[in-house]
C-alpha cells in the first residue's frame, strides 16, 4: 500500500495572505480607509464581461493614503467587527487626488 499526501499539507504559496489591489474611496474614519476593489465577471447566457465592486475597510495606521490612491491591501487579524485587511505601504500609488 502506498502512501499518499494527506489533504492538510500546504505549500508556502497556500499559506501566503490573501490580497487586493483596489481604489481608495473613502478616508473618513481614524485609522480606516475604505477600499473598492473591482473584478470582472462574465455573463454565463451573454458571454459579457462587467464589472463587480466590493469594499473593504483596510487598517491605515497615520491615515497615509488620499482618497484617489491605489493601493494592495492585504489580509491580516480581524482589528474590529468589519476591518480584516491592512494596506501594504510598499505597493502603494499615488491616484488622482480625488474629493475630500
Amino acid at each position: 500500500m502506498e502512501h499518499t499526501p494527506s489533504r492538510s499539507v500546504r505549500s508556502a504559496q497556500d499559506l501566503r495572505p490573501q490580497s487586493f489591489v483596489g481604489v481608495v474611496v473613502k478616508t473618513a474614519m481614524k485609522d480606516t480607509a475604505t477600499v473598492r476593489v473591482d473584478r470582472y465577471v462574465k455573463n454565463a447566457k451573454y458571454k459579457k464581461y462587467f464589472v463587480r465592486s466590493k469594499k473593504y475597510l483596510a487598517h491605515d495606521p497615520g491615515n497615509t493614503v488620499k482618497v484617489g490612491d491605489t493601493v494592495t491591501i492585504v489580509a491580516t487579524r480581524p482589528i474590529s467587527k468589519l476591518k480584516h485587511f491592512a494596506i501594504d505601504p510598499a505597493k502603494t500609488v499615488s491616484g488622482n487626488g480625488g474629493e475630500n
